[in-house]
């Protein structure tokens, strides 16, 4: 049940996903613990410690049943989380209480655990991510050939068309898509490095045996999935890892922004939509709006994330030779908030791509109205060829746009500008309407859509095809 009387974060239950949430959950963490704990003792033995197979099998029987009330009582005692639950675990494995942590250090746990969540995390995300790029990719190829009016600067510019634009947003998803594979299969696992990083109670353990220690640590790393280990730490893996991670998701939190600042825009052009239910109300005041409020929600929290995903990059510049406490805090609150921020993220621009509404009538209105303004070349050389003056042309020309522009601009009237060139005789005998077809000024945003949807999506899409067609969890 929701607690009314205490602040919830939006992130937990209004946001983020149900799976998101269970990963970075106090159970996902101390089980992992637990599992930690249980294999280091399993690896051990194997390398010839006295660990009992009874001891291996009491451990191996409580993984997930926490007594959450008995953790709290000894972490009020202790003042220290991790030795809490090594008690509490103790009680449930009484014959393993003796040898659980054997050798370890607080980061054993907790390093190792935050590494295996972001390796999961980066695994939701991807594919909330091939989702997105396959729903962009589809809306791009099923718009390919919609001419509608290029903006640089937010000020007309050449002609292009819907589906080669929804590539540029398409195409920054590919990017991010590419960077987090690479940042979860560059993860490497702590494993056992000991208090300072120099794996000392491991030797003591082991009378000094150093094929033992090493034989331990790529044991502990391959039963958890990692062939790479961090090659050296301190108390703690790098910080940097964190920082390269969170920029990574801030990445993601730009390319969201940029799509549905976009989306906004064209929203307020009335050219395209985000989805809007029947019931859906835009405002308690105006019952005619219909804002595109899931953009507008995304563009908020990709602000935030993309502040917050900052955070471990200062941690990690404030690190003090082998280790300060001063990122336990911080990272308990940057790194999970990272991750729930992009999983919420990218389920409204999954929702959003999926669901975009076009307006061809709207888009074309817009194109003619700027459109006679960007044929003017045609109509010069079009006039040249049939035997006119190119200079004298180019003068009535320019005399025809400064007076439709007038027309627009001052007296809010509709662009006259082809009716200006039709009535003149210079231009007699040109069949002006033909030189306005809309396709003949896209160039090759057709071809280009094709070519990208081919090189880049398709291959995302056979990669990821087991997570093709995944939902998103809105809420609210």
């Amino acid at each position: 049940m929701e607690n009314h009387d205490e602040f919830q974060s939006p992130l937990s239950g209004r946001y983020a996903s149900k799976d998101m949430r269970a990963l970075w959950g106090q159970q996902r963490k101390f089980s992992t613990w637990r599992r930690l704990w249980l294999v280091l003792a399993e690896e051990q033995q194997k390398l010839g410690l006295a660990i009992t197979d009874e001891q291996i099998r009491q451990m191996a029987d409580h993984l997930d049943d926490i007594d959450y009330v008995a953790a709290e009582a000894y972490e009020k005692k202790f003042r220290h989380d991790v030795m809490a639950h090594i008690h509490a675990f103790g009680d449930v494995a009484p014959a393993a209480k003796p040898i659980i942590h054997l050798g370890g250090t607080s980061q054993y746990v907790n390093d190792n655990t935050d590494i295996l969540l972001m390796r999961d995390g980066l695994e939701i995300l991807l594919g909330y991510l091939a989702n997105v790029v396959d729903a962009l990719g589809k809306f791009a190829v099923q718009w390919n050939e919609q001419p509608c009016l290029g903006f640089t600067h937010f000020q007309a510019a050449q002609l292009t068309t819907v589906g080669k634009r929804a590539t540029l947003w398409c195409n920054e998803f590919v990017m991010d898509l590419h960077e987090l594979e690479y940042r979860k299969a560059n993860l490497e696992f702590r494993s056992v490095k000991g208090t300072t990083g120099t794996q000392a109670s491991f030797m003591t353990l082991f009378g000094g045996d150093h094929e033992k220690v090493i034989a331990l640590e790529r044991g502990v790393a391959r039963r958890f999935g990692f062939e790479k280990i961090s090659p050296v730490t301190g108390q703690t893996y790098s910080r940097k890892v964190d920082a390269q991670v969170t920029l990574s998701l801030a990445g993601v939190g730009a390319s969201a922004h940029k799509f549905c600042n976009d989306v906004r825009l064209l929203a307020g052009l009335k050219e395209i939509d985000e989805p809007f239910e029947t019931q859906q109300v835009g405002s308690s005041a105006m019952p005619y709006k219909r804002n595109p409020m899931r953009c507008e929600r995304a563009t908020g929290l990709a602000r935030y994330l993309m502040d917050v995903a900052v955070s471990p990059l200062h941690t990690a510049a404030e690190q003090w030779f082998e280790r300060t406490l001063d990122d336990s805090s911080n990272k308990r609150l940057a790194m999970p908030e990272c991750f729930l921020l992009t999983d919420a993220i990218l389920q409204i621009v999954l929702n959003v791509s999926r669901g975009l509404v076009v307006y061809p009538g709207g888009i074309n209105a817009r194109v003619m109205s700027e459109l006679p303004f960007m044929a003017v070349e045609e109509i010069l050389m079009a006039a040249v060829t049939a035997g006119g003056d190119r200079q004298d042309l180019h003068e009535r020309l320019r005399q025809h746009a400064i007076a439709a522009g007038e027309q627009v601009k001052v007296q809010g009237k509709s662009n006259d500008f082809i009716t200006r060139v039709q009535a003149d005789a210079a231009f007699a005998g040109l069949n002006v309407e033909a030189l306005l077809e809309a396709s003949r000024f896209v160039g090759r945003a057709p071809q280009q859509v094709d070519e990208f949807v081919a090189s880049h999506v398709e291959p995302i899409r056979r990669r990821y095809a087991h997570k093709l067609g995944a939902g998103s969890e809105l809420r609210v």
